[in-house]
């Protein structure tokens, strides 16, 4: 065997069994990027209630290191493991949800119960039930891969997905149903479920998203206030109007890194929902095209990995890793330049919040796992054993005297 690990296999081998480096960079530069612009978004503010400009910074820079320090270990943790894991994992997300709403335990911030407060950041039980979701359908689908057009093995999916929203409607977060709802249809998509299923959940999912609208005043109030946020300036349509000043102001290049205005209390929510409205202001077109740019590597390398990963419950997850991503840079994006109604969604890695960017983070984690243990890997080494085992050696023969 010791033939095997000659110096040209070993180059051969080091191709494989390794971690995504251009995912690895681009998640890296995003993360070290949002840290900045936290700082730059929320430096006024921070310093005016808490007397230290880098406050929501060094917040953002703690979850930046529990991230990294989760993303390397799930990194080296096989995939698998999450599989056998998934119920325990599903059980703590419900559990996270519920324990919020025990007086001093949660945290309730205006008129939304939706934190824990920890020794060193918040915690939003709602970002880790996305991936826990995630981590539970993509094991679901992998073991009944071959009966999910049957629409009997969707509603596994669907009872947990719905169980999900009812908790995080409670706290309540709108923006965090739609997100689950968006990623739950999607991934069933991917799972193989038909068209006219899609069309017998659309009708039921529309009345219930009428419903919450139309129950609560303060949605309602919101959605008149994206048909015409000028109709009440000072009221619902403040924030969107303060988002459309920033974005526009930025113009093509921006009016330069640290120098925006509208942070200067204008903009509620500068240095979180609203963070990109900071960039746009101080970076410009070009600062945001770029930071998209960013985003659309990130979410094709993990569609790269779902291609070629080496079973279903590989591509399930990073499929899902890379569907959460999607959605939610796009209804942030939306919500910030005033295409749907306002709502309180972070842009992923950017926005303050230690929680999302340690949840996310480790989601990367998920997808270097997935990339390591990829059939480009497994595959490639076995062939090398093979080749080396089931090479036919060439027979020596004496030739044969005539006569």
């Amino acid at each position: 065997m010791k033939s095997l690990f000659s110096n040209s296999n070993k180059d051969e081998i080091k191709k494989y069994g390794k971690i995504d480096i251009p995912l690895l960079v681009v998640t890296l530069c995003i993360v070290a990027f949002g840290i900045m612009m936290v700082y730059s978004a929320s430096m006024y503010s921070a310093y005016l209630h808490y007397g230290n400009p880098f406050f929501y910074m060094w917040k953002q820079l703690i979850g930046a290191i529990m991230g990294i320090a989760a993303m390397v270990a799930l990194s080296f943790i096989n995939y698998h493991t999450l599989k056998k894991l998934r119920w325990p994992i599903l059980a703590v997300s419900f559990i996270l949800l519920g324990i919020i709403f025990i007086p001093g335990v949660g945290v309730e911030h205006y008129g939304a119960r939706r934190w824990i407060n920890l020794p060193f950041l918040s915690l939003q039980p709602s970002e880790i039930s996305k991936f826990a979701f995630i981590i539970w359908t993509a094991s679901y689908m992998a073991k009944n891969h071959g009966k999910m057009r049957k629409f009997r093995y969707l509603v596994p999916v669907l009872i947990v997905g719905l169980l999900t929203c009812v908790l995080i409607i409670l706290q309540p977060n709108m923006s965090i149903v739609i997100c689950i709802g968006l990623l739950m249809l999607t991934m069933l998509f991917l799972g193989g479920a038909k068209i006219k299923h899609f069309i017998m959940m659309a009708i039921p999912l529309v009345a219930v998203v009428v419903t919450l609208i139309l129950i609560e005043p303060y949605r309602m109030r919101r959605m008149m206030a994206f048909i015409n946020p000028w109709a009440s300036p000072l009221g619902e349509g403040f924030q969107l109007i303060q988002s459309l000043y920033s974005l526009g102001s930025g113009g093509l290049f921006g009016i330069g890194l640290f120098n925006s205005r509208q942070k200067y209390l204008f903009l509620p929510f500068s240095e979180s929902d609203f963070i990109l409205s900071i960039i746009g202001e101080e970076l410009g077109l070009v600062g945001v095209l770029i930071l998209f740019v960013a985003y659309a590597i990130m979410i094709y390398r993990a569609i790269r990995i779902s291609q070629n990963a080496s079973d279903r419950l590989g591509s399930y997850m990073a499929s899902g890793i890379a569907a959460i991503i999607s959605i939610q840079v796009l209804v942030n994006v939306a919500v910030v330049t005033g295409s749907i109604p306002p709502t309180g969604l972070p842009l992923p890695f950017i926005s303050a919040g230690g929680s999302s960017l340690l949840v996310f983070l480790s989601s990367i984690g998920i997808l270097q796992s997935i990339s390591r243990n990829s059939h480009r890997s497994v595959n490639a080494l076995s062939m090398i054993v093979r080749k080396k085992i089931e090479k036919p050696k060439k027979l020596k023969t004496k030739p044969q005297r005539q006569g």
